[in-house]
């Protein structure tokens, strides 16, 4: 590399970090934020559960509910199980709406998990509460998005909530404060390959 190349570099980031640092310096707010993760692509649950991790590392107590989910056992499941007293878990789906086909039953199971969702809402000893799958449930109508956004918004001013899922209604996406939509690119089921362990379920 020459030293040309080597100055220029250096300016360059001299700009960008002049700019980063106005930007840090600006957001002085702090705030319970409303994350929305959707998409056709896999690792949504998995970026929810990563930040669900996270916040325990920050000795942060941590409420769970998975909805849709439930007719098998997963990795993540087990691994925050392993916490009881930081971390609350509630699967509350019967298996995926094509496996169970039975309308009354999943609306049913959906407003069990909401019951538990809003006790969750309401506790300001939770900080980060993780709302698994909640996308679809509200896209297939079993809960009233509306209904489920005002609880949202009645939640404890410090306390972070994460939905996760495909198709998250528009409502859901202007209330967000992130909303990170994940792409399908490529995904080794459609090449016949089975879902693994660890990376999954």
């Amino acid at each position: 590399m020459s030293n040309n190349q080597s100055e220029r570099h250096q300016k360059r980031m001299k700009r960008q970090k002049s700019v980063v640092d106005e930007q840090v310096q600006k957001a002085d707010k702090d705030k319970g934020l409303l994350l929305v993760i959707t998409g056709n692509g896999k690792g949504k649950s998995s970026s929810g559960f990563g930040m669900v991790a996270r916040a325990l590392g920050h000795n942060m107590k941590v409420g769970i509910v998975q909805f849709i989910k439930g007719a098998f056992s997963t990795g993540e499941e087990a691994f925050f199980r392993r916490f009881p007293d930081e971390a609350e878990y509630h699967v509350m789906g019967d298996g995926f709406t094509w496996d169970t086909q039975n309308l009354e039953q999943d609306i049913a199971s959906a407003k069990a998990g909401w019951a538990v969702c809003q006790r969750l809402l309401q506790d300001p000893v939770v900080k980060v509460v993780l709302l698994d799958e909640l996308n679809i449930v509200l896209k297939m109508g079993y809960l009233d998005t509306e209904a489920v956004l005002n609880d949202i918004a009645q939640r404890p001013a410090m306390q972070h909530v994460i939905i996760t899922g495909r198709g998250a209604p528009d409502a859901v996406i202007e209330a967000g404060d992130t909303v990170s939509r994940i792409e399908d690119v490529k995904h080794a089921f459609r090449a016949g390959i089975q879902a693994q362990k660890g990376i999954e379920l």
